[in-house]
């Protein structure tokens, strides 16, 4: 048991330094202001709507803009603080200080990785929290269907970010960790289409789309799909309270955190055969 408390001691004070450092840099705070305002900013554009309008045209569109916001914003903090934890104290030097103490290169990652975490989950429950309470103030009825929405958007939070700190470790600087975070938020989002072109090319018989079609299959099946957390048609269209529909709540919670740990995986794999 004291093993288990000393293994843990060290990486929950770096990730508790990583918190305070990242949680004060100017570019993220920036994302999270900018956020704040897009989402507080919405309700003022419905206000330029007709308001004799029968239809619930402005609320649908408030919640398409903060849906956005949440998921846009969200990734950008993701993808940067992911990007940036380990590369800014190779060049500042810091990380040679902390491994010359007895702490091992696990325990540094995992700290600077549960670091990264916390201020992933502080941003978002600070934009989600303001939509929460424009929804509740506008309709009078408790959001539910937004809370789960948090939960799903945060495991795809966690994909996109684990994969970006393990690229992130193999370089100096935090420009192509970032540029790999966005490819791979991107690509996760397209992975649905890898499907059709799978389907297509098993309509015809010619050598090289059959290849192709292989090719789409597989990377179908090793890549992960961020579409399935998204419940963004149903808080468009849908009542706040209505329970999560087509998803599998715990599927999908198993699904990014196997996710997530294979990505920080990679990164132990990566900084495990760094020189530092």
């Amino acid at each position: 048991m004291n093993s288990i408390t000393s293994f843990f001691r060290g990486p929950y004070y770096i990730a508790l330094y990583t918190y305070r450092e990242g949680i004060r840099r100017k570019l993220l705070i920036g994302f999270l202001v900018l956020s704040l305002l897009v989402i507080f900013g919405s309700s003022f554009i419905s206000s330029f709507l007709d308001p004799s309008a029968e239809t619930d045209i402005d609320l649908k569109l408030i919640k398409d803009i903060c849906v956005a916001a949440i998921s846009i914003f969200g990734v950008l903090i993701a993808v940067y603080i992911s990007a940036s934890v380990v590369p800014n104290e190779v060049e500042n030097k810091v990380i040679y200080t902390v491994l010359s103490k007895p702490v091992g290169r696990m325990q540094y990652l995992l700290g600077k990785f549960m670091g990264a975490q916390f201020i992933i989950i502080v941003n978002l429950l600070l934009m989600g929290g303001l939509f929460f309470m424009a929804l509740y103030m506008r309709q009078g009825i408790m959001p539910t269907l937004l809370l789960w929405s948090i939960l799903l958007t945060y495991f795809e939070f966690l994909i996109v970010s684990s994969f970006t700190f393990a690229i992130s470790c193999a370089f100096t600087t935090s420009l192509v960790p970032i540029m790999g975070g966005l490819f791979i938020y991107i690509t996760g989002n397209l992975t649905e289409y890898l499907k059709d072109v799978e389907n297509r090319a098993g309509q015809t018989t010619q050598f090289l789309d059959a290849m192709i079609g292989k090719i789409a299959s597989f990377l179908y099946m090793v890549l992960p799909n961020l579409q399935n957390f998204s419940l963004k048609t149903q808080i468009v269209n849908g009542q706040p309270n209505d329970p999560p529909a087509d998803v599998i709540i715990s599927s999908l919670l198993v699904y990014g955190f196997i996710y997530g740990l294979a990505g920080f995986l990679c990164a132990y794999v990566v900084f495990w055969r760094k020189e530092v």
